[in-house]
Parts: structure tokens; sequence; C-alpha cells
């Protein structure tokens, strides 16, 4: 029998495959249709301190490969999410929960954490300092060093739960951001966010999306996620959240031998609203084609 077991900054999850923010909403469409305790866990949706709306439409668009989002962060706030959103997930979800934080400022930041630190049912933040599809903040934290550092230190004060920094890929060096939000505290990292894209309509000659630009996902950049996942694991040694494209128990098995102790599964729910039950059904086999009998045994096997 396979061991499928991880621990991600102190916790324990039955298997390393969790549900990406903004593809999961809080659970209760997915619950509908399987039981989704077999998760490792979910990041639900990004919380800002108040309600949004999120960007005009259009703000989804297909590529060959993948899709574009410019949602824009919609979500009900951080109080309905306390008062509503949190009391009806633990209704069908019975283990501890990522919560995905976004800020336009980093006193925003604060303020979701400490609403949110009394909530059992969270066992980590996932701060989001790499969203492109905001204006005013967002991916701006992620994108600069000092910045992100800055973000990391001032959450890492007042979170009383570990925080794990979300990285934007549209960097230069991702690998500097990494090891200043480590320095500055951070529990742990997650990455990567979307690429940033767009598509241009060919009737109307103007960009597709209302946004103009959207965060890329999808199976186009799992080899870009899995090569910075790499990266990053030898400029830090704090634990690793890889996702970007995963769509299959190998991805699961690629990503975790570049670094990551876990992974996230993102636009793939989208298509196929029981992709990660699937994947974690196949894990323990493929674990055996390969000759693994301990998943957290090959976490960054490639080097």
């Amino acid at each position: 029998m396979v061991k499928t077991a991880v621990e991600l900054c102190g916790i324990t999850l039955d298997n390393p495959v969790m549900a990406a923010s903004g593809t999961f909403g809080y659970g209760a469409e997915f619950a509908e249709l399987y039981d989704i305790n077999i998760l490792g866990s979910f990041s639900f949706k990004g919380t800002t301190a108040q309600e949004r709306f999120g960007n005009p439409t259009p703000r989804i668009a297909e590529t060959s490969s993948g899709m574009l989002n410019a949602v824009g962060l919609q979500n009900p706030g951080v109080k309905k999410v306390l008062s509503h959103e949190l009391p009806e997930m633990k209704k069908f979800f019975k283990k501890k929960v990522m919560a995905n934080i976004s800020g336009f400022s980093v006193e925003e930041y604060i303020e979701i954490c400490e609403a949110l630190n009394d909530e059992e049912a969270i066992g980590w933040y996932e701060i989001n300092i790499s969203c492109p599809n905001v204006h005013g903040g967002g991916m701006a934290f992620g994108t600069d060093e000092t910045l992100a550092a800055l973000v990391t230190r001032e959450v890492k004060k007042v979170a009383k739960k570990p925080i794990i920094i979300k990285l934007s890929p549209n960097v230069t060096d991702i690998k500097k951001i990494a090891a200043a939000c480590e320095q500055a505290g951070a529990d742990g990292l997650s990455l990567i966010n979307t690429l940033m894209g767009m598509r241009i309509d060919l009737k109307t000659r103007k960009p597709l999306l209302a946004n103009r630009t959207g965060g890329l996902s999808g199976k186009a950049i799992f080899p870009v996620a899995l090569r910075m996942v790499y990266d990053v694991y030898e400029a830090v040694s704090i634990p690793i959240v890889g996702l970007g494209g995963i769509s299959s128990a190998e991805d699961v098995i690629e990503m975790m031998l570049a670094g990551a102790c876990a992974v996230q599964i993102g636009t793939a729910n989208l298509t196929d609203p029981y992709i990660c039950r699937d994947i974690i059904n196949s894990l323990p086999e493929i674990m055996e084609k390969y000759g693994i009998s301990d998943i957290k045994e090959i976490i960054g096997g490639a080097h």
C-alpha cells in the first residue's frame, strides 16, 4: 500500500492534491458532485476586505491549450465569507481549508488576516500578491522584491496561521522574490499564478477581453510552472505549493519531483469538475507504476 500523505507547514494532508483558488469557489458546487473530503484541501475564492463585483464582461476567453481570465477578484468580501460562506462550507468539508487573501494595500492584507484569525476551519493563509487582473494592487506587490517582502513581513506580524505567499510568474527572476519572502518570514510559497496574455476579436479588431489583458492558465503553462518551481526549490528552504496546468497524476508527480510538497489544480476543474477526485483516485496506481512507495520521499527528487 503506497503512502500519499504529505505535510504543509505543519499540517498533514491525506494527499498532496488541492483545488486552486478561483476555480473551486467555496466547494459547494463540487460537493454536489462528489465527496470533496477526498481532497488534501482547497484554496477558497480570493477574498478582499470589501465585496467586489470584479471586472466588466467579457472576462473569460478560451485559447487552444488553456484559457484567459480577467475576472478581477469577484467575491462577497471578508465579512460575508465569515458570516455565510465558511459556515456553509463546514457542512460538507471537514478538513482545514486554505484562505486566499488579496489586497490593494498592505493594510488591507492585514485587515483580512485579522478578521479570519480565529476561524478554526482555516489552516493557512495564501497571500495573493500576484493577481494580474486588478489595478492598484495585486501583481504590483509580487513583481517587486521589496514590496513582496514588505507584505510578507507585515502580514506575518498579525497572522495566527502559516502564511503562504502566492508568487507571480510575470517577473524577470522569481528566485529573488521567493528568497525575499522567505527572509521576511513566509512559511511557504505558492507558484505560479497566471501569465499575462490577450486575444483579439477578428470581427471587431479589438481585444476580446474588456480588461484588454488576462491571466493565461491551463495546460499551456505547465512547463513554465514546473521550471519556476524547480528554480525556487533551489533558492529557498520553505515548502512550495506547485500549480499551473496540472491535469493528471503524472503531472502531480512531476511537479513534486521539481520541488513541490503539495499541488493545486485550477483550470482543469472548469473543464472536468471531477478532475481532482479522479487524479487522487489514480495517484496510488501511478505511484506504483514508477516505484514510489511514499510520495513525500520524492519531493525535490529531480535535483
